[in-house]
């Protein structure tokens, strides 16, 4: 029998998963973390990303996250998102849209706070865009 370990993906929504994997993919903000079952206790960021549960049988499931934090402690993974989408969920054409008046905003900017709000918005909808990729790929595979 596999070993795995327990994960909880919660956003300000409610919680979102909670089961066991038996390895967790998650956009780290220095690059992509593998975490398998009696990882080392680790805390730190996220950037928006899809963060990828495998579970028992090698299913992997997607889920879009705009960033948070994640804990990982040896027997328990938490993700706790500022926002968290099972990547199935999202809504294409508002990510498309969302990008496209991110990349308007950077265009005509004005300020620097309005520069660093529209690069945020813009990364938030190319995350999301890639989870739709990934998904697909996946599905398509």
């Amino acid at each position: 029998m596999a070993m795995t370990v327990h994960v909880d993906i919660v956003s300000a929504e409610g919680a979102i998963h909670s089961g066991l994997a038996e390895m967790v993919f998650a956009p780290g903000k220095m690059g992509e973390l593998g975490i398998a079952p009696r990882h080392s206790p680790l805390i730190t960021q996220l950037k928006p990303g899809d963060v990828r549960v495998q579970a028992k049988q090698g299913e992997m499931m997607h889920f879009y996250v705009s960033g948070g934090m994640l804990e990982v402690q040896p027997d328990v993974v938490t993700v706790l998102a500022d926002t968290a989408i099972r990547a199935e969920n999202i809504d294409e054409a508002q990510a498309l849209e969302a990008k496209r008046r991110a990349e308007d905003a950077l265009a005509g900017q004005t300020a620097e706070f309005e520069y660093a709000k529209a690069q945020a918005e813009l990364a938030e909808a190319v995350a999301q865009l890639r989870a739709i990729e990934k998904l697909r790929k996946m599905k398509a595979g």
